[in-house]
């Protein structure tokens, strides 16, 4: 098998294992995995960072917005995707944890872009530690936790939006 076959085979098992982790998520809240819902978990997956509903529709014309914007909801309500809200006008959709692997934001407060950002093994025990000993002090039960960093991207930065 060539190498480009494993990569292709790869991703549709990937993909398989995607489906059947949502399709069963969705079970756990009586909601059915309709097509039009696994044609959003197909475009969120793909992406390489969170995606805002027009960019949702750029990328797969064949979904409709409102649509589209029923079944965020329904897939929100079920623990598949999160939403994320920036400066910008639109609200940012991603698979939810754990269907993806951990990770953080960087959100830019000029133009609302979300960049995903991971930290390395040794910083994030670090958070988990100092997180669930602040917890533990109020005596409070953590579940996860979701760290977002604002600031400016490098084209507003150009633009000197991050001076006033």
């Amino acid at each position: 098998m060539s190498l480009d076959a494993k990569a292709v085979a790869d991703e549709r098992s990937a993909m398989s294992e995607l489906h059947d982790a949502v399709a069963g998520r969705l079970a756990e809240s009586t909601s059915r995995y309709t097509a039009g819902r696994r044609r959003l978990v197909e475009t969120l997956a793909r992406s390489e960072r969170p995606m805002t509903l027009p960019d949702i529709v750029a990328s797969d014309p064949g979904i409709a917005p409102s649509s589209a914007y029923r079944n965020l909801d329904v897939l929100e309500q079920s623990g598949v995707i999160r939403r994320i809200n920036s400066s910008g006008d639109h609200a940012h959709f991603e698979l939810a944890e754990p269907l993806v692997v951990h990770h953080h934001h960087l959100i830019c407060l000029g133009c609302g872009k979300i960049l995903d950002v991971q930290l390395d093994d040794a910083l994030e025990r670090a958070v988990d530690a100092g997180l669930a000993k602040a917890a533990a002090k109020a005596d409070f039960v953590p579940s996860h936790h979701t760290l977002d960093l604002y600031g400016w991207c490098s084209d507003c930065q150009a633009l000197g939006r991050h001076l006033g």
